[in-house]
């Protein structure tokens, strides 16, 4: 839905802006790994896609309230930084597929890098609701840019932080960490969220450990829709076949294992619908 949402607080948390927003209807519909799509810029902008972000926390404050986090890349995310309490935002939401939760109580290590780790707490709290384990590993560049570690040292049996200039926790990237964790709690599965690069590393992980990986993509969305067709990536289907997917209508969650990481960015030769187009299975 789209909705009007005012500007309840903001809030600086390290190198990262969080933005709390009174949203009733997008609260109600959200489940962990939604994400919303704000317009920004104001009435009379020359920019006109949206921004994509995701929904971080989710409180039944005047009646529904999300909590977007973000750094400031360019004109759109330095504008949004700028909104103050009791300013007005164009928000489209709940968006996109969500995580998919295990029936049972299982081991679950969630992995998150920078801004990306955000979006892994509302489905902490999922996961805790239905009596699972879960364990944290998050990283970022320095320690000012790791994201949430107090909050996943409350909730979480452990956490375990990286920095690849060694400011806080272990020295290097939350890949470097994540084998010994796994085999330490005894993992059945990965929810993780980061820059594409570190998700292939992460599934690469937990495929050595044959356990599934839930991956939260980080693509360039315009429209958050499915229409512009911006952020497709390369998926293995159940069938075996490549198909060129929208991560905002499809994704942004996949098994880690479907997703081509290596063809990110280009449109293989053999997925449905390219010149020579066939068919590639998974192994």
């Amino acid at each position: 839905m789209q909705v009007t949402g005012t500007v309840l607080t903001t809030r600086r948390v390290d190198a990262y802006h969080a933005l709390t927003v009174v949203a009733p209807g997008i609260a109600e519909g959200f489940r962990p790994g939604h994400f919303v799509s704000v317009a920004v810029g104001g009435a009379h902008t020359s920019m006109v896609t949206r921004r994509a972000f995701s929904i971080h926390d989710v409180k039944s404050d005047y009646g529904g309230t999300v909590e977007l986090v973000f750094t400031t890349g360019g004109r759109g995310t330095a504008w949004l930084a700028e909104r103050r309490a009791r300013d007005t935002l164009d928000l489209v939401g709940p968006l996109g597929r969500p995580f998919p939760l295990p029936r049972d109580p299982v081991h679950c290590v969630l992995v998150g890098s920078e801004y990306g780790s955000a979006v892994l707490f509302p489905l902490a709290d999922a996961l805790l609701a239905r009596a699972c384990r879960v364990d944290f590993v998050l990283g970022g560049a320095g320690a000012e840019r790791v994201f949430g570690a107090m909050r996943a040292r409350r909730i979480a049996q452990t956490t375990t932080l990286t920095t690849e200039d060694g400011s806080l926790g272990l020295r290097g990237k939350v890949t470097d960490a994540l084998p010994s964790v796994i085999a330490d709690t005894r993992a059945d599965v990965v929810y993780a969220c980061a820059p594409m690069e570190t998700l292939r590393a992460v599934t690469a992980v937990a495929m050595e450990f044959d356990i599934p990986v839930q991956v939260a993509v980080e693509e360039q969305m315009a429209c958050g829709i499915g229409v512009c067709m911006t952020c497709v990536i390369p998926v293995i289907g159940d069938d075996g076949a490549t198909r060129m997917v929208r991560a905002c209508a499809e994704g942004p969650v996949f098994r880690g294992e479907r997703v081509r990481f290596e063809d990110v960015g280009t449109i293989p030769f053999d997925a449905l619908g390219a010149p020579g187009g066939g068919a590639r299975h998974v192994s």
